[in-house]
C-alpha cells in the first residue's frame, strides 16, 4: 500500500504547488491543471495529434535501439581491454560535455532533413551514458568469471554471450533507463529545431504562437510517458538485481 501511497502523495503536491503557480502568474503565463487537462483530453480525440506522437515514437524507437546497441557493443569491448578503456573513458566525458545543440548543424550536414536527422541527434545522446553504464559495469565483475570461461576454453564471441552480458545485464538496465530518458530528449530537441512533424515540432509551434495551453498539454503527456517508460525499465532492474 505505500507503495503506491508515496507516489500519489508526491502527484498530489505537484499539482497544488502547479495550481498556486497558475494563481501567481496568471493564465497567459501559466494554464491550470484542469485546463491542461481539458487541452490534452482535446488533443488525444484528434489524428493530428496522434500522428505526430506516431512520428515522434518511430525516431525513438530507431534511435533508442541503435543507441543500446552500439553503446553495449562498445562498452563491452572497451571493458574487455582494460587499455582501451582508460583510454577511450576521458575522451567520450569530454566528447558528451559539449552542449549537442552546437553540433546539429553538422548532423544537418551530414544527414539532412527528416527522420535520419533526429534519430542521429538522439543516437548522439542516449549511446554514451549506455557504453558507460556497460563498461563500469564490467569493470566491477567478478574476476571469477572470466578466469572459469578461460578454464572452460570458450571463445571470444561465446564468453560475451553466455558469461559477460548475463554478468551486467542489471546495469545495463540501469543504464539504459538513463539512456531512455536522454534519447527522448535528443528526439525531441531535434524536431524542435529542423521538423514539420513529431511532438517537438507541436511544442516549437505552440511557442512561436504563445498557446500556453498546448504547451503544457504536450508537456504533460510527455511526462507520464517517460515516467510509464521508466517505472517499467526500474521493475525490470529491480527483478535482474533480485535475481
Amino acid at each position: 500500500m505505500k507503495r503506491f501511497l508515496d507516489p500519489l502523495l508526491v502527484a498530489l503536491v505537484i499539482v497544488v504547488c502547479w495550481q498556486c503557480l497558475h494563481w501567481a502568474v496568471g493564465k497567459h503565463s501559466l494554464s491550470s491543471p484542469w485546463s491542461t487537462l481539458e487541452a490534452l483530453a482535446q488533443m488525444l480525440g484528434t489524428e493530428v495529434f496522434w500522428g505526430n506522437v506516431a512520428e515522434t515514437a518511430r525516431a525513438l524507437v530507431y534511435a533508442l535501439v541503435i543507441a543500446l546497441i552500439g553503446g553495449v557493443a562498445l562498452g563491452v569491448l572497451f571493458g574487455i581491454s582494460r587499455i582501451s578503456g582508460r583510454v577511450a573513458e576521458p575522451i567520450l566525458l569530454n566528447l558528451y560535455s559539449l552542449p549537442k545543440v552546437t553540433l546539429y548543424p553538422l548532423v544537418l550536414l551530414v544527414f539532412g532533413l527528416g527522420l535520419s536527422a533526429k534519430v542521429a541527434f538522439g543516437v548522439m545522446h542516449g549511446l554514451i551514458p549506455i557504453l558507460m553504464f556497460t563498461m563500469n559495469a564490467i569493470r566491477q565483475m567478478r574476476p571469477v568469471y572470466l578466469r572459469a570461461s578461460k578454464t572452460m576454453r570458450l571463445s571470444f564471441f561465446r564468453t560475451i554471450v553466455h558469461v559477460v552480458l548475463p554478468a551486467i545485464f542489471p546495469e545495463v538496465v540501469a543504464g539504459l533507463r538513463l539512456g531512455f530518458s536522454l534519447t527522448l530528449l535528443g528526439v525531441l530537441i531535434g524536431e524542435m529545431f529542423a521538423s514539420q512533424r513529431g511532438l517537438g515540432y507541436m511544442l516549437t509551434s505552440a511557442m512561436n504562437l504563445g498557446d500556453i495551453r498546448t504547451i503544457m498539454a504536450v508537456a504533460l503527456f510527455l511526462t507520464v510517458f517517460a515516467l510509464a517508460c521508466n517505472g517499467l525499465l526500474m521493475m525490470a532492474d529491480r527483478r535482474m538485481k533480485h535475481r
